[in-house]
């Protein structure tokens, strides 16, 4: 059976990819029992001389193996449709994990973030201001990280400085806490027109995807953040669902969430009622909400190379400052 050699092979190469240090083949077997996977350490090593032999793997002496560049590609790579919804499960996992109160302004909250080169930071800020003023972001909250702290489990690179933005899934955590469920339906490009919402002009649903769908936007240059802020242009934004009978109390929930700086709704409809010409759900509300990347979108589009990461990690609601202190 390949397939299932393939994915007790891709078992052992995350183990590998996951440990810092080399690791051998008695501590992979016992990992992946933990794993439910029963496989005896012969075994183990009969893969591991199979995935050195591909250049996946690297010995390093009796300590046991790390992962190669090639063998981190082969992850990437392996059994893609497993992957889908993994985006919609990634949603979950943080918005229940976050744990902010909204009444005492305590907890954690989502992260995304976006490494920028130390020399761009400041040119990197004054084409984010305008889009802060605007208000398509998800709050005035933000985090710099430095060279070389950590955040996480990440480590900021040198030269970088990291700039984190609350992501738009804390609203999502916080409704749930009060007992309103939320649906994340896709991520989009919204289209504004003097102003105002028009229209989603792409979308990718969050169940049929591995990669976050704002990520895909900015890295595509399929942006306009920047025109957007100063009428017209295409910002990051998502379509969320909630029950129609929550949507008063849902609606007092989010002017808290905004007044913490956090996360906000640009747009509630009616229910059953399409919104954007997209239709919901009986029953149900729809929510759109502005993504957490679009300041970085804009830097993204003066030309200034950004990598982001959303929905990366979880920090402390007190280590955030507001964007006009930077």
């Amino acid at each position: 059976m390949p397939d299932e050699i393939d994915r007790k092979i891709n078992a052992i190469l995350k183990i590998i990819g996951e440990t810092s240090e080399p690791i051998g083949s008695v501590e992979i077997a016992e990992k992946l029992k933990i794993q439910g996977i029963e496989m005896s350490e012969r075994t183990v090593r009969y893969h591991l001389k199979m995935m050195n032999e591909r250049g996946l793997v690297k010995i390093f002496w009796k300590e046991g193996r790390v992962i190669t560049s090639k063998g981190i590609e082969e992850l990437r790579n392996a059994f893609v449709s497993d992957k889908l919804g993994f985006m919609n499960a990634r949603i979950e996992t943080m918005a229940y994990k976050m744990d902010f109160d909204l009444y005492e302004k305590k907890g954690s909250v989502i992260l995304n973030v976006s490494y920028i080169g130390k020399k761009d930071f400041n040119k990197a800020v004054k084409f984010m201001a305008p889009v802060f003023k605007k208000k398509f972001t998800t709050g005035n909250k933000v985090a710099i990280i430095e060279s070389g702290e950590k955040i996480g489990s990440v480590e900021m690179p040198k030269g970088k400085i990291g700039f984190g933005t609350p992501c738009s899934i804390n609203l999502n955590g916080i409704l749930l806490r009060h007992a309103i469920n939320v649906d994340s339906v896709f991520g989009g490009l919204l289209e504004m027109e003097n102003d105002r919402p028009l229209r989603f002009t792409e979308i990718i649903n969050y169940s049929g995807s591995t990669l976050d769908p704002h990520e895909i936007f900015i890295k595509s240059r399929m942006t306009s953040a920047a025109r957007a802020a100063y009428g017209s242009g295409k910002i990051l934004a998502a379509l969320r669902e909630i029950p129609a009978a929550s949507v008063n109390e849902a609606e007092a929930i989010i002017r808290k969430v905004e007044a913490a700086g956090i996360g906000r709704a640009l747009m509630i409809g009616k229910a059953g009622q399409a919104l954007l010409g997209v239709q919901i759900a009986g029953e149900r509300v729809g929510l759109v909400v502005p993504g957490g990347l679009n300041p970085v979108a804009a830097v993204e589009e003066s030309g200034i190379e950004t990598e982001s990461k959303a929905l990366l990690t979880l920090m402390d609601y007190s280590r955030l400052i507001d964007f006009e202190e930077i």
